[in-house]
């Protein structure tokens, strides 16, 4: 059991699954706003431009409430789908913006990397042995 645990712990601290909890926990908010821009800013703007139409509303009627038996209204809500898709679309492409502004930020700071890379001026490269063992051979006899 202690082993088990000491491999769980292990597990659980590597760099990776930390990053993505954190990602999951982000992503949830993220995706909170999203969706409230969505039903309060979007959607409404949608509505009115087809006549003022909440697309929640919208729905196929497969049999009305019945008070005296109790039954309720069997609908297919088909508006409400049509929302969660117009929420998942808009998500992915704030998603996608927002990955390919980190993408350029990255590559700018590449560019950048490179740029002071080549800047440096380059080291020389290291005198091989023999020519220092041939220069070791003239300063003797330059001494003799």
């Amino acid at each position: 059991m202690a082993s088990f645990l000491k491999e769980f712990k292990a597990f659980a601290m590597r760099g990776n699954v930390v990053d993505m909890a954190v990602g999951v926990v982000i992503g949830g908010a993220f995706g909170k706003i999203v969706t409230s821009l969505v039903n309060d800013v979007i959607m409404p703007l949608i509505g009115r431009l087809v006549g003022g139409v909440n697309f929640k509303d919208w729905k196929w009627v497969l049999s009305e409430a019945n008070a005296d038996t109790g039954a309720a209204e069997v609908a297919l809500t088909y508006g409400n789908f049509l929302q969660t898709i117009f929420d998942f679309l808009i998500i992915a492409l704030s998603i996608f913006v927002v990955i390919k502004a980190i993408n350029k930020l990255s590559e700018l700071k590449k560019k950048e990397e490179v740029k002071a890379e080549e800047a440096k001026p380059a080291e020389p490269a290291p005198t091989p042995e023999d020519i220092l063992l041939l220069r070791e051979i003239r300063d003797e006899l330059k001494k003799k």
